[in-house]
């Protein structure tokens, strides 16, 4: 006769967990009506261990980008569109108008004779300039005449206009920290009933005043540069003496900070850029960093290596570097590299990191 097999430790285990998870799914269901949810069903994601970002490596070929903005200026002038400016839209966040989670990116246009009209806004701006002379940037009463690979500086809530009084078009790359402003649901702006502001200080002024190793008797130190235009001229015989001498970090070049010459921090709270130099055949070694980065190409070409993703860059063209995904520059030839990103912010915050 067949003897009934022994209950075995353990038997009934299944239906205690379903039992468990069904009760469970109806707690979260009855919490969720309160507006609550568990932390423990979202620690991974609030706290991974080490950062997610949706952003993705991307390169916009200057070439391509060119002839679609000079294709706008046909269909809508600066005055109408306030700011004729392609976006550069990260791939991993399209829709978003963002580059990297926390800043906006966009080449910009202004056709001979044209006026971008005067406006402020809460967002701290810059401009690196790509192609074309002569077209100005008139912050907070100083009139900057701009050429390729200047650094100009819009402050927070500085009255700032443009205008193209020669006889070619121009074209500038505009970085923004409006996402970041955004998420604080801090934005405001403003538009001035004249197009153009006067205009008191010559062209140069604040770099005589500030950056000449004096300062303005009773100047005080602020958290923003006085600086408006950061002169590709003065500023890349700097890098290029250097090389020369050496002085090239092994990740990054001959690299130079922009400072604000009041206190020597970063040139706005929320944004800092470097200029670098890679001598031809450079190999950097690996590196990363918390802060999403922008670069743009002033001189040369080479290659970036982002995780297995290879960005082919030269002369103009703009690429991003997504946050913590370690790369490596390699130089076809001697090149120059403009470079933006977040850090300032993260490091007031403290959550600024680096690694290989």
């Amino acid at each position: 006769m067949a003897v009934a097999a022994a209950k075995k430790p353990g038997n009934g285990a299944p239906d205690r967990k379903h039992n468990i998870e069904t009760m469970r799914e109806a707690y979260y269901a009855r919490i969720a009506k309160h507006a609550m949810t568990p932390l423990w069903k979202v620690m991974s994601t609030l706290v991974p261990d080490e950062p997610v970002t949706r952003c993705v490596p991307a390169v916009w070929h200057f070439d391509d980008v060119k002839a679609l903005v000079m294709e706008a200026g046909g269909l809508i002038t600066a005055e109408e569109a306030k700011r004729r400016v392609l976006i550069l839209e990260n791939p991993g966040l399209r829709g978003e108008s963002r580059i990297t989670n926390t800043l906006f990116a966009g080449i910009q246009m202004l056709l001979p004779g044209e006026i971008a009209p005067a406006h402020r806004h809460v967002s701290s701006a810059i401009r690196f300039v790509l192609d074309g002379e002569g077209a100005y940037t008139a912050v907070e009463g100083e009139k900057a005449f701009m050429a390729p690979g200047d650094f100009v500086i819009t402050a927070n809530w500085a009255a700032h206009d443009h205008g193209n009084p020669s006889d070619k078009p121009m074209l500038w790359l505009d970085v923004l920290d409006a996402p970041a402003v955004n998420f604080f649901e801090t934005s405001f702006g403003e538009d001035f009933e004249s197009p153009t502001q006067p205009t008191t200080r010559q062209d140069g002024d604040s770099l005589s005043l500030y950056g000449s190793g004096v300062l303005p008797d009773g100047a005080l130190s602020v958290n923003r540069t006085p600086v408006i235009n950061y002169t590709y001229a003065r500023t890349r015989p700097i890098i290029e003496r250097m090389l020369r001498s050496g002085e090239i970090d092994k990740r990054h070049g001959a690299r130079v900070r922009y400072a604000n010459p009041s206190n020597g921090g970063p040139v706005l709270p929320t944004m800092g850029a470097h200029l670098a130099m890679l001598p031809k055949g450079f190999r950097g070694e690996h590196y990363r960093s918390t802060d999403g980065t922008v670069f743009a190409c002033a001189e040369g070409r080479g290659t970036t290596n982002v995780d297995s993703e290879v960005l082919e860059w030269r002369c103009n063209d703009v690429f991003v570097v997504p946050p913590w995904k370690r790369y490596f520059h390699n130089a076809a030839e001697q090149s120059v590299l403009f470079s933006i990103s977040d850090r300032p912010a993260q490091e007031a915050l403290g959550i600024w990191r680096e690694g290989k």
